[in-house]
């Protein structure tokens, strides 16, 4: 079976190693991906951060999972397809946000995996829900805020089995 690189995409107040991509990436590490995560630090536009992402992800080669935090959700998603990942798993996506629904990227036509806080006090956990009934994504809903911070173990390993069952699927 041939393991995927992920590639992280942080939110607009985080950076590109922050608490969660940290954990995510040493799991994933652990389970013998490469990881990359981009910086958009200083880009507040998500268009020019899913293009910073689409660039990057030109020197990979092998199969690719978009892994993105709230905004980094939204960039993740807009890449998806320009890029040809395989698999998308977001947290907290600000999807449909108010004033900015038109910019909610279509859903690319791979599996997509989201994890939402009930308690997000930043993106209703309502617009994950609409996103996921739109194209039959695989959804949770945690006992969390928007940060997801105490929810990493969760997180790691939803995380863990979407990469194994996407990497079989693609390997078969």
């Amino acid at each position: 079976m041939s393991l995927p690189t992920i590639v992280f995409s942080h939110g607009s107040e985080s950076g590109p190693w922050g608490s969660k991509i940290r954990a995510m990436s040493g799991m994933a590490k652990g389970l013998g991906c490469a990881i990359d995560s981009i910086d958009y630090q200083g880009i507040a536009d998500p268009t020019e951060r899913a293009d910073k992402l689409t660039g990057a992800c030109e020197s990979i080669s092998g199969d690719i999972i978009l892994v993105g935090s709230s905004m980094g959700g939204h960039v993740a998603a807009a890449a998806a397809t320009p890029v040809e990942a395989i698999g998308l798993f977001v947290l907290a996506p600000a999807f449909y946000m108010p004033g900015y629904e038109e910019l909610t990227p279509l859903p690319p036509r791979i599996p997509i995996e989201i994890v939402h806080g009930w308690g997000d006090e930043i993106v209703p956990p309502e617009n994950s829900i609409r996103y996921a009934r739109e194209c039959a994504a695989t959804l949770h809903l945690l006992n969390g805020d928007h940060r997801l911070t105490n929810n990493i173990d969760e997180i790691n390993f939803f995380l863990e089995r979407f990469i194994i069952r996407i990497s079989v699927r693609e390997s078969a």
